[in-house]
């Protein structure tokens, strides 16, 4: 599903903007984060150096958090009193409810093995999530969620360039 939508807005994208800014939008969605604007990012798309779109895909992928971390509990609030955002509001509760079981029972490095392992369901914005809802402090979610895009960087970056760029370089 990542693949598809990331070759999805890379098409949608492309020739308005450039490759440096549709890899800065793919890296602050949701769900398709700096794993995705690593892949768009990639030889197998647009080609950008890993240089240039390694920089560019982290602060995409860290702008959000800060926002997340601090506001996201009083949005869920709110969304719960609205008729129709009430289901979205619980349906992105049980989805934070499912993934703070790792989370909790390893507290920072837990956070930071989510963020930063590229598996479907993690990453930075649900790692947000779910520190935000254990009250996780921000000087010590923020932090981890750091930590793990830097390892997302470094897997990702390997996938992408390395095993990628070797099948389309």
């Amino acid at each position: 599903m990542t693949d598809s939508l990331v070759q999805w807005m890379t098409a949608a994208l492309g020739g308005k903007v450039s490759g440096e800014i549709i890899i800065f939008l793919i890296s602050m969605v949701p769900i398709l984060e700096l794993r995705g604007g690593l892949l768009a990012a990639s030889p197998a798309l647009l080609n950008i150096p890993i240089l240039r779109a390694v920089p560019i895909c982290i602060i995409g992928n860290i702008l959000p958090i800060p926002f997340i971390l601090l506001l996201i509990e009083k949005v869920l609030d709110i969304m719960e009193h609205i008729r129709g955002l009430d289901r979205i509001a619980l349906w992105i509760r049980n989805k934070a409810d499912k993934h703070k079981g790792q989370v909790e029972r390893y507290g920072f490095w837990g956070l930071v093995a989510f963020v930063g392992i590229p598996l479907p369901g993690t990453g930075a914005w649900t790692g947000a999530l779910v520190a935000s809802l254990l009250h996780m402090k921000l000087k010590k979610s923020f932090p981890a969620i750091l930590l793990g895009i830097a390892v997302a960087t470094v897997i990702m970056s390997l996938l992408s360039y390395g095993l990628l760029g070797a099948i389309f370089g």
